[in-house]
């Protein structure tokens, strides 16, 4: 999953040298990404009222539901 969040939020930036995806398990059934961009790619991931960040959430949840696991999205600053 970690490689499928690293693709999308390239895709995204700008800047695509400082993406930075950490997978943390934080027990059995719940994984937490973490996100790291540049300062000046942080609007564009996030998105107008949150909306890019909110659908990549979406697409986790979903990706989750099938493996039976959680995974929590999280944008470092």
């Amino acid at each position: 999953m970690r490689d499928a969040v690293e693709m999308i939020v390239k895709a995204l930036v700008s800047n695509a040298e400082a993406v930075e995806v950490r997978e943390v398990e934080r027990d059995p059934k719940t994984v937490q990404i973490e996100v790291r961009v540049a300062p000046d790619d942080m609007g564009k991931l996030i998105g107008r009222q949150g909306k890019t960040v909110r659908a990549l959430r979406s697409l986790l949840h979903a990706a989750g539901l099938k493996q039976r696991r959680r995974f929590i999205l999280e944008i470092i600053e």
